[in-house]
């Protein structure tokens, strides 16, 4: 199970946990009879062969269901705070350079994505996440979609639920056409992590600011860590409800 410690590929590590608070064992849930999390397996071994790829999981019924599928398999503690500490673990075990972390209920992951997340950490990012442009205000007014702004050499300067940059001379009310002159960033929740960073990442003092806005990627900032953001025209299609289900069916066809 344990990489070539000379290579610099990196290994992408999917943490799955049946635990939802908002769809319940989700990642079983059959579709056209096959479970979402076999749906997300076979579509990263799909668009991105060249990368190792692992699951950490931390259920029998899981294990099960990959190792049948015959894929690699690294069992992980339950009791984990977040998938970022679940990752660590894991790679404690798997020991890749680098590590790119997708999520076990976005079965529409996209080759182009994972590819620009491992080149995000080829520079001195201690880890690397995308974003999109919004295209709709009331996007872009909405706390549960992410803005990031970064410098001008791609690094995150900070991510935040406020609509940032803030429109001072529209006193903050924007519209569609403001946003296609003046491209703002709606963040993926897709990371890769450089190993040291992962390993210490558990290490760190939650941050002032992550306490507030609820975001995990601001406690390595507040640490000063460095963290690339990469732009993509591919949206995620992540399974958070029930409902999204069908949402998923219609891609399918």
């Amino acid at each position: 199970m344990i990489v070539d410690q000379m290579s610099k590929t990196p290994s992408i590590i999917v943490p799955a946990r049946l635990a939802s608070t908002r769809f319940p064992q989700k990642l079983l849930h059959c579709v056209r009879g096959k479970p979402i999390i076999l749906w997300t397996a076979e579509r990263i071994r799909a668009v991105a062969p060249e990368f190792p790829l692992y699951f950490a999981v931390d259920d029998d019924a899981l294990e099960q269901c990959l190792d049948a599928a015959g894929f690699a398999v690294v069992r992980t503690r339950p009791d984990h705070p977040s998938g970022t500490d679940r990752l660590a673990e894991a790679n404690a075990i798997v020991g890749a350079p680098s590590v790119i972390n997708v999520q076990g209920d976005e079965p529409l992951v996209t080759g182009e994505q994972i590819r620009a997340l491992a080149k995000g950490l080829e520079g001195e990012a201690a880890m690397s996440t995308l974003a999109i442009p919004f295209d709709r205000a009331e996007d872009f007014a909405n706390p549960n979609q992410v803005k990031v702004v970064r410098d001008r050499s791609g690094y995150a300067l900070y991510f935040s639920r406020s609509p940032i940059p803030y429109a001072r001379d529209l006193a903050g009310q924007v519209d569609t056409d403001w946003l296609s002159a003046h491209e703002c960033y709606r963040h993926l929740g897709l990371y890769a992590y450089k190993a040291d960073f992962l390993s210490a990442f558990s290490t760190l003092e939650p941050g002032f600011l992550e306490n507030i806005e609820k975001l995990e990627q601001l406690r390595a900032m507040e640490h000063g860590y460095r963290i690339h953001v990469g732009i993509t025209d591919q949206p995620t299609i992540g399974i958070d409800t029930p409902e999204d289900i069908a949402a998923f069916e219609a891609r399918l066809s």
